[in-house]
């Protein structure tokens, strides 16, 4: 919306009283909360219908909802192109993204398929494609590499390599080795699964907000490093020792450097070229989408070209490539996981799974808003869970998705999970028909195929300048996470990067943004006095703004602003004004100093003839002898100071230019204990030197809070709130004219009743007073 010129400016008039919060409740009948108790909210919640229990079985299996009003004709054809596209790229990611496990490219197929069965009854999303995911794959390869590694199953070499590898008399048992690697993924698959179950059924889907766009930005760029370094070592076709961990990339860009010499002439180019090919048409289908009806499949072509040409010109026996080989037809058998590694595995199982977890529902959000539909984030986390327990039952590994699989769904029509259902036959027919054609397939260009699908994730880093102009703070969670991911790990690299996010929100609200408001003359509207020229500073009054929730952290940095903004430490004033009155009272003891009938303190010699009779008692009262010196009764005149004025002790006292203080809470949102018994010590000392205090614009939750917390007592009352800026500042004005406003140390300097009484102000409540200690303030005037 435009902005209007000036002269198109309409004013307008509202005409109401000055409110407190007080005045305001009474006027328009606050009304207490009716709070229920656990057994009524029981009764209400644990509460069964018939319409009832058809909508709690609906939420479980979105299947039943959706499939009921499924329309075949409209959505159906579209969906059988989406599922036969979308099932060809599954099979030949799954094929891929195994060698990120560390595991037989079958497992792959297996992933590919089991969780699509799953999510096709309990999902909520509409298009995403389910199944295995290159930084989740990864997150689980490393687990798999750091319990199953090559040295575990080292055998003497006996020269024949029919259960293993040779390599300088030494035999790798590739088949106990493969076993055991699949038997590690498959259980933390299923323990991956139960953590996501358990998290939807206590419904905490919320916690994945914490991983922000730019955290999850940074740890999947620093993924795409990974996965590009670990399937670097397959294109070039060298051998490398199984690193995972803290410079887990350093140390096999280490071995792979090391052992460059001996790079496979004919998986390298296979690689390049797959990696050529792949990303040039993925460019065309990406630029010319709107004119092609479906994207090609290039990944499908390329392999089945590279399968064909592998079988015909003999690559592994004439020039050593390195193939796929046994992709057996069926299925595995269902088996249990293996309890025993469970305890291993716990910590990387369940960051996958928030990971997993995600990935998945962010990009189910945005084809959610796209196509106008919701989705459940809790069903989602039950959904994925029972995916990956059902997959890892059978031998599969993490599923989560891919955003490109995702694209080639949403892209060739598919309207609903029946797409997905048709993928996941598509799967099964590669796996009990398809299977053995693509034995000769190299698993370089399989590599290639992982390596081009990385674009996406690495061209990521072209937001870090964008955040760095909107939001430094973002642009920093980027750039740690991503390079504590990179350099300590994945599952290390999250943790830290969760932690500094949590770092920054603490900062910035431990440091919030706090301003000195002025008033716009003519107006209600109250801004920064930095911000404008055509303000001005209400006269005796402060107006302080804090633009945070203020709680155990920012109360101390609350404070310093705050004395930073009204000029003078309080607690200093009082210190100060303490001792200054105890040197007049004893100077008025000893008969140095006078007060004079309006109660004003002056030097004896200053009073000359015009208070002579006024001397005259004290004179006689000497030479009669009836008191000691130093000792005589004083008239009853209440003794004022003028604080403003020079005083006849030599004391220095700060200047005090306010009598007035406003404190605005507009911005703030939430008060714990101890920053509501701070506060109130500091509007206490605030009171002491005689500044009134007033809070306004609290919201009704903050006055309930501060019900809630004994803020207020028989000082710090509940007078003091007002409901805007305006209505205190007009309420100052008011009582300010009237006169009925008073200094708090005028009042309480009755130092002439008797001058054998100690002065109103005594060690003890001066030492409460001025003693700046967090605990000792609470404890003390807080009381």
């Amino acid at each position: 919306m435009d902005a209007l010129p000036p002269e198109n400016l309409y004013p307008y008039t509202v005409s109401r009283p000055i409110y407190s919060n007080p005045t305001f409740e009474e006027d328009n009948e606050r009304q207490a909360r009716e709070e229920r108790t656990l057994r009524e909210r029981l009764s209400c919640t644990c509460g069964c219908s018939g319409r009832q229990a058809l909508k709690v079985v609906k939420g479980v299996f979105p299947v039943i909802d959706w499939l009921s009003r499924y329309p075949i004709r409209e959505w159906l054809p579209s969906d059988v192109v989406s599922g036969v596209s979308t099932g060809l790229v599954c099979s030949l990611q799954g094929l891929a993204y195994a060698l990120l496990v560390s595991v037989a490219p079958v497992y792959g197929l297996y992933s590919a398929f089991f969780p699509i069965l799953t999510y096709f009854l309990l999902g909520t999303s509409r298009h995403i494609s389910v199944g295995p995911f290159p930084v989740t794959c990864l997150m689980v390869g490393s687990v798999v590499l750091t319990l199953a590694p090559d040295d575990h199953f080292l055998l003497p070499g006996n020269g024949t390599g029919v259960n293993g590898t040779e390599a300088d008399g030494i035999v790798v048992d590739v088949e106990a080795m493969e076993a055991q690697r699949i038997m590690v993924a498959s259980s933390m698959t299923v323990l991956v699964g139960l953590f996501q179950v358990v998290m939807g059924l206590l419904q905490v889907g919320f916690l994945v907000r914490y991983l922000s766009d730019p955290l999850v930005g940074g740890f999947t760029t620093a993924a795409a490093f990974h996965v590009l370094i670990s399937q670097l070592k397959i294109v070039l076709s060298v051998p490398t020792n199984n690193h995972s961990g803290c410079f887990s990339i350093l140390y096999t860009l280490i071995d792979v450097f090391t052992n460059i010499r001996q790079t496979n002439r004919a998986d390298l180019v296979a690689g390049l070229l797959t990696i050529v090919i792949v990303m040039a048409v993925k460019e065309v289908n990406s630029k010319f989408r709107h004119k092609i009806p479906v994207p090609i499949p290039i990944e499908v072509i390329v392999t089945v070209f590279a399968a064909g040409i592998s079988y015909a010109t003999e690559l592994e026996s004439r020039y050593g490539a390195s193939l796929v080989h046994s992709i057996p037809r069926g299925f595995a058998p269902a088996q249990p996981p293996n309890t025993e590694l469970l305890w291993n595995i716990l910590g990387s199982s369940f960051s996958t799974a928030v990971v997993g977890y995600a990935v998945a529902v962010s990009v189910a959000k945005v084809y959610a808003a796209k196509h106008d539909y919701t989705i459940d984030g809790n069903q989602e986390l039950i959904a994925f869970g029972f995916s990956n327990v059902f997959c890892g039952c059978f031998s599969g590994f993490v599923a989560s998705t891919a955003l490109s699989r995702t694209a080639v769904q949403e892209s060739t029509g598919g309207k609903s999970q029946m797409a997905g259902i048709i993928s996941a036959v598509m799967v099964m027919i590669v796996i009990l028909a398809l299977g053995n054609l693509l034995e000769p397939l190299q698993k370089s260009v399989l590599a290639a195929i992982v390596v081009a699908n990385l674009k996406g994730m690495f061209m990521q880093v072209t937001e870090v300048p964008t955040l760095w102009r909107q939001n430094r703070a973002d642009c920093f969670i980027w750039l740690a996470t991503c390079l504590a991911s990179v350099v300590l790990g994945l599952d290390v690299g999250l943790l830290a990067g969760l932690v500094f996010e949590m770092g920054t929100v603490v900062v910035r609200t431990q440091f919030p943004a706090c301003s000195t408001l002025g008033n716009i003359p003519g107006t209600n509207i109250y801004r920064n006095m930095k911000d404008y020229k055509n303000i001005a500073e209400v006269p005796g009054i402060k107006i302080f703004k804090c633009n945070a929730p203020i709680y155990f952290a920012n109360i101390d940095y609350f404070k310093e602003r705050l004395r930073a903004t009204v000029g003078f430490d309080s607690v200093r004033v009082f210190k100060k004004r303490n001792k200054a009155l105890k040197k007049i009272h004893k100077l008025i003891k000893k008969g140095k100093l006078r007060a004079t009938e309006t109660g004003e303190v002056v030097s004896e010699v200053s009073l000359g003839v015009d208070n002579k009779g006024f001397e005259s008692e004290q004179d006689s009262g000497r030479e009669s002898g009836q008191v000691e010196d130093g000792d005589w009764p004083v008239p009853e005149v209440e003794v004022r100071v003028d604080w403003a004025l020079e005083l006849p002790v030599r004391v220095s006292v700060p200047k005090v230019q306010i009598h007035s203080l406003v404190l605005d809470f507009s911005a703030v949102s939430f008060l714990d204990v101890v920053a509501a018994k701070s506060l109130r010590l500091v509007i206490k000392e605030f009171l002491r030197i005689g500044v009134n205090v007033y809070i306004a614009g609290c919201d009704d939750e903050i006055v309930r809070k501060m019900e809630a917390l004994a803020f207020f007592d028989e000082e710090v009352t509940r007078d003091l709130l007002f409901l805007s800026v305006h209505d205190a500042i007009l309420f100052i004005k008011l009582e300010t004219a009237n006169g009925s406003m008073q200094d708090a140390m005028v009042e309480g300097l009755s130092l002439m009743q008797d001058c054998k009484e100690p002065p109103p102000f005594t060690e003890e409540e001066d030492l409460i007073e001025t003693y700046d200690n967090q605990h000792r303030a609470i404890h003390g005037l807080s009381n």
